[in-house]
């Protein structure tokens, strides 16, 4: 446990940054689950408005420092690859 003033206000504000972090990592992996769901059920109308709604949330993530860039632009590679092929099938 943290003896210092200090070390306990560190501790305070790692804790409320966790918990910060947590809520924002469950919301970005919700915007990509959704464009999944509206893939799987072929519904390219869907799929291509979630993206569109997915992609700036995860530019954002990356701006805050809670994903990778890579990360962010493999997700947005081949979420946006299955909905394009998605909409030249249908």
């Amino acid at each position: 446990m943290a003896n210092s003033p200090q070390a306990r206000k560190r501790a305070r504000q790692a804790e409320k940054r966790r918990a910060q972090n947590a809520s924002q990592r469950s919301m970005v992996r919700t915007y990509i689950k959704r464009v999944v769901g509206a893939i799987e059920e072929k519904d390219a109308a869907t799929a291509g408005a979630a993206l569109t709604a997915a992609v700036p949330i995860i530019d954002k993530m990356v701006s805050k420092g809670i994903m990778h860039k890579n990360q962010a632009a493999r997700h947005k590679s081949r979420l946006t690859k299955k909905v394009k092929e998605l909409a030249s099938a249908g």
